[in-house]
């Protein structure tokens, strides 16, 4: 394998990054008789990472694959969120329906559990510096010095896309004046811990606090938004300091400081929005999660999302001819991209609404109809959305 790597003569489908999206779009693909081949720029999995959660959109489709056993016995699921205000007053919410079941689970676990599955096609150590058109298919280059044809590209590369910028589009992100603190407590340091279900998050004087249990309820999740008119490094790994943290707390419910009180390490990082963009696919090549929405996280749908492009495409690309793709892969575009800046608007608006309980109680009956009114996004199914319209074809 001198300076090119080879693939067979089949449809090939080449995925830049490894992280949730490009892993989960790796299964849908390959289980629907692609061949795959993913490139990732660090040098080994990932061994870093905080809880997540899986809504039920999502969830859906994981549970039609190889991993639905897995997942099952890893994940913590929950019935809805749980809402207080900074002093622990609760806030009345709609009902939860059984449609709006999600699932929470360590991130590291979440990416080993994928990783397991398709490990045979994912490189280590493969920096993307490259993407050339050519008559059919594309030519990704390589730092190592390597390249690799194939029919169909996607760049599952996060925020900071290589494949994004080499398709001719750049993203103009706005702070949103928050930073975000992230980490992990060990359940065994709390006493009260094995009372903790499901989702819970404390809002108001333009903050907000949310926690859940992950790891078989080993380990407790902590998100923490607070204000913040600094400039700051768009990374889940910059460190924070946990004393910094407990100070944006002070006089909260105690739940809330005593987590905070629990934790050894804090990370930050800052929260910026950025417009839908106007495209995401040009020839054979496309883009797939953060790198074609990344959104504001207060709507916990950036991995969800994720998940559904991989199957949506996964459908769209399926019995393609070669000189199909690039329509196909328009077809998945504007299929996406009109649900996705809906929610991308959806995880805004939350945010607002989070950190604005206890300045302006008169929003909470506004937010309660918000919430009631975005149950849309939960009963959607990716698979179904793409072969609804593949018939219409």
């Amino acid at each position: 394998m001198s300076g090119s790597l080879a693939m067979n003569d089949s449809l090939n489908v080449a995925i830049v990054g490894a992280g949730i999206g490009g892993l989960t779009a790796a299964i849908a693909l390959r289980a629907r008789g692609m061949n795959v081949s993913v490139f990732e720029e660090a040098e080994s999995p990932r061994e870093a990472g905080a809880g997540i959660s899986i809504p039920p959109n999502a969830a859906t489709l994981l549970k039609r694959t190889r991993v639905c056993d897995v997942f099952e016995k890893i994940t913590t699921r929950s019935q809805g969120l749980t809402l207080r205000t900074s002093l622990g007053e609760a806030v009345r919410r709609p009902p939860a329906s059984p449609a709006m079941q999600s699932y929470q689970i360590h991130r590291v676990e979440l990416l080993n559990m994928l990783l397991d599955v398709v490990k045979e096609t994912v490189r280590f150590g493969y920096r993307c510096i490259a993407v050339n058109e050519m008559n059919i298919g594309a030519r990704l280059t390589f730092a190592n010095g390597t390249a690799c044809d194939a029919d169909v590209v996607i760049g599952a590369d996060g925020i900071h896309s290589i494949v994004q910028r080499e398709i001719g589009l750049t993203a103009s992100p706005t702070s949103e004046g928050i930073v975000a603190y992230r980490g992990l407590v060990q359940s065994s340091n709390l006493s009260w811990a094995a009372e903790l279900r499901g989702l819970n998050m404390w809002m108001g004087d333009g903050r907000s606090f949310i926690c859940f249990p992950v790891s078989q309820g080993r380990l407790i999740n902590v998100v923490a938004f607070v204000p913040s008119s600094l400039d700051m490094e768009e990374t889940w790994f910059a460190p924070g300091d946990v004393k910094t943290l407990a100070g944006e707390y002070n006089g909260w419910d105690a739940p809330v400081r005593d987590i905070i009180a629990a934790l050894e390490q804090t990370f930050r990082w800052g929260i910026y929005d950025r417009p839908p963009l106007p495209y995401w696919s040009r020839g054979c090549v496309t883009l797939l999660g953060d790198a074609a929405h990344p959104m504001v996280p207060h709507f916990g749908q950036g991995a969800g999302q994720a998940i559904e492009d991989g199957f949506a495409l996964a459908v769209l690309l399926e019995r393609a001819r070669r000189d199909e793709i690039p329509s196909r892969l328009v077809a998945y575009q504007n299929l996406r991209l009109e649900r996705t800046s809906r929610v991308q608007a959806a995880s805004r608006q939350a945010g607002r609404f989070y950190r604005s309980a206890d300045e302006n109680p008169s929003e909470r009956a506004e937010m309660q109809e918000w919430m009631s009114a975005a149950a849309w996004i939960f009963p959607y199914d990716a698979e179904k959305a793409a072969a609804a319209l593949l018939t219409r074809r």
